[in-house]
Formats: structure tokens, C-alpha cells, sequence
């Protein structure tokens, strides 16, 4: 099972939905630097469950508990290992699906794989609960790229078919950045929020589900970071996103978009800005060739709507192998976006810092 990723800092994601504590164990976090413990509480407050009628009633503190790695709140340079206790967990609401798969989830695959030894409640490793502890090597890894000049948000795009302004490739800037890092529910057009709102509300009342676009933004960037071929930036952030699960798509710059475009359309034109390589657009997104540009990197991630749903569906009792209508109890986002944000920037940033590290080695 590969739970691990990254090359000069490494971290790897343990425990289950349902079990007694979800945690992370990061490797090769440089000493010396002390970590804001209450940012880093804060920071997991934005992705934390039953927070919001928007998202599931499952109440959980997220309170991380530091087992080594920190003298104090300082880096010491040993393995640095947190755990987060499950507190709200109602593991006999998942019996049945070992035997009668939910549709979208991962419990047919699970037992393809696994042969019933997998644990079912909640998806068990498979759950979005493990991006918890990806919210810890990410807030850290924010607190570590602070220093560097690098700064990372994201906002809701789009929920559904409401959507928000897109950011100015060129000019975002960090100002915009901070303002959506303070706001609840992050976007750019305060308006858009009473719409996104409004339709996650009327999927949840339908017992029905919602999925959306997040837009993320990365400033601060020198050129560069990131390494040919399979070690590109792209590829970096692309495999750190697609762990969150619901994650159908990352694209960047222009994305899919460019397809449709000319070579003369799409190309940036380089010129001088107070003697520093910029270029006139950004749809390369802050990256060409693998490597960055120096230019903001700008990637855009589809969520899927939310698989458990309280509406019939249809699938099938594999002991009986006839066809069965599935109703799922349980306590389940009608669109888990929201609480996505962070994870994408989590994501985002243990990938950039190990990139920005790998460039320090070869320096």
C-alpha cells in the first residue's frame, strides 16, 4: 500500500476512519525551525468535520498529539510524528458494505484487493478522514515555505453550476491571497458564497450530492524548482492532490483550455520587469518544462460530488450475487469542497517544499 510520498522530506499517512487515532510520520524535516502550534490548529480547523451545515454532523477535534520530532515547538531533526485520536466514530454503520458495495466508493475495489481483510468502516485507509493528517505535514510544511517567501492559498472555484471569479494569472497577488486564508468560506466575489451555499443546501435536502472546482494559487516561487521528467512540478503537485479522495482532475494554466488553442495563442511572451524574466501572459500556469517559471503557479482541481448519498441506489450482494437497492445511513458532506481547500493546499505545499529541498541538495 503506498501511503508515502516525497523524495527529501518523505511523510507517510497511517490509520483508519473508524480506528482509534489517523496520524502522520514525516522524514527529513530540517531542525532548528520552531513551528506555530496554534496556526497549525487553526490551519486543521478549516478541514475538521461538523463544522458547518454544509458538511457532516461527525464532530471531531483534530487536535494533534505530538510524539517526536518537536523538543518544545521546535524542529529537532528526528522523524516527526502526530497522531489525531478518532473520537465520533459509529464503526456499525458500514456492516453491511463489505457486502453490498456502495456505489462510488472504494468498498469493490477494497475487497479486490484486499480479500475482506480490509477495514470497511468509514472506507478505513481509503477515507477522506486521512487527509487530517495530511492538513499536518502541509501546515507545517506552510509554516516552512512562509520562510522562504512562499505563499499557497486556494478558493472554491466553482460548487456545482455557481461559480466565482477565476484568479488574474498575472496579477494575483499576496494581499488576495491573505484575504482568502481568513475567510470561512473561501472566494474571491463575497456573493458567490450565499449561491454555492444554496445549492449544497438543496442537494442535501434532495439527499443528493454536489462536487466543484478549486482554484489554488502559489506566489513567492524562484525559477527554477521541480526536476525533468518525472520529477517535473506538475507531476509533483498532480500525485500530492490525487491522494485527496474525490479528486477527479488537475490541470494547469490554461489547462484543457489550451487544447483548443494555437501555438501563437498560448505561448507567453517573456519580457523585463525591474530587471527580473517575467512573461506578458501565464498561461503555462508558472511552469514550463517541468520546472517554474517565477511566475504565480496556478492549478485548478475537480472534486466529484460526494458518493454517499441518502437516495436508493443500486448494486448487488456479492455472498448472494443478486442485484439489492442500497440506502446509506451515516453522517456524510452533500459536498466535502468546502473542507477540501486546505487539503489542496496541503497538498501543494508538501509537494513545493520538497521540490524547493531536492534544488538546495543539488546547489
Amino acid at each position: 500500500m503506498s501511503s508515502s510520498y516525497g523524495e527529501t522530506i518523505r511523510f507517510t499517512l497511517f490509520g483508519q476512519s473508524h480506528g482509534p487515532v489517523v496520524g502522520v510520520t514525516m522524514e527529513g524535516v530540517p531542525p532548528g525551525f520552531p513551528i506555530d502550534l496554534e496556526a497549525l490548529q487553526a490551519f486543521l480547523n478549516r478541514r475538521a468535520p461538523g463544522r458547518s451545515p454544509t458538511a457532516t454532523a461527525r464532530r471531531e477535534e483534530d487536535r494533534p498529539e505530538f510524539l517526536s520530532g518537536l523538543v518544545g515547538n521546535v524542529t529537532c531533526g528526528a522523524p516527526l510524528t502526530a497522531v489525531i485520536p478518532n473520537r465520533d466514530i459509529h464503526p456499525q454503520d458500514y456492516r453491511s458494505f463489505r457486502d453490498c458495495p456502495r456505489p462510488g466508493h472504494g468498498d469493490y475495489t477494497a475487497q479486490a484487493k484486499f480479500h475482506g481483510t480490509q477495514d470497511a468502516a468509514g472506507g478505513g485507509h481509503l477515507s477522506g478522514r486521512l487527509t487530517a493528517p495530511l492538513c499536518i505535514a502541509g501546515g507545517i510544511c506552510l509554516q516552512l515555505l512562509a520562510r522562504e517567501g512562499v505563499t499557497i492559498a486556494a478558493h472554491i472555484q466553482a460548487i456545482g453550476d455557481q461559480e466565482d471569479l477565476p484568479f488574474d494569472p498575472v496579477a494575483v497577488g499576496e494581499a488576495e491571497l491573505q484575504t482568502l486564508l481568513a475567510r470561512p468560506f473561501p472566494v474571491l466575489r463575497e456573493s458567490a458564497e450565499a449561491a454555492m451555499t444554496q445549492t449544497i443546501l438543496e442537494a442535501k435536502a434532495a439527499g443528493d450530492s454536489v462536487g466543484g472546482v478549486i482554484e489554488c494559487a502559489a506566489l513567492g516561487l524562484q525559477p527554477g524548482w521541480g526536476d525533468p521528467i518525472f520529477g517535473g512540478m506538475e507531476n509533483r503537485i498532480a500525485q500530492a492532490v490525487f491522494g485527496i479522495p474525490g479528486v477527479r482532475g488537475v490541470e494547469f494554466g490554461a489547462g484543457f483550455s489550451a487544447a483548443r488553442l494555437r501555438g501563437s495563442e498560448h505561448n507567453d511572451a517573456f519580457c523585463l520587469e525591474d530587471g527580473q524574466v517575467r512573461t506578458k501572459t501565464n498561461r503555462h500556469g508558472g511552469i514550463l518544462g517541468g520546472i517554474t517559471s517565477g511566475m504565480p503557479l496556478l492549478f485548478r482541481v475537480a472534486i466529484k460530488p460526494t458518493p454517499s448519498i441518502s437516495r436508493p441506489q443500486e448494486s448487488i450482494s456479492m455472498s448472494r450475487r443478486e442485484p439489492v437497492t442500497l440506502e446509506i445511513p451515516g453522517r456524510h458532506d452533500p459536498c466535502i469542497v468546502p473542507r477540501a481547500v486546505p487539503c489542496v493546499e496541503a497538498a501543494a505545499a508538501v509537494a513545493i517544499y520538497d521540490a524547493y529541498l531536492q534544488g538546495k541538495k543539488g546547489d
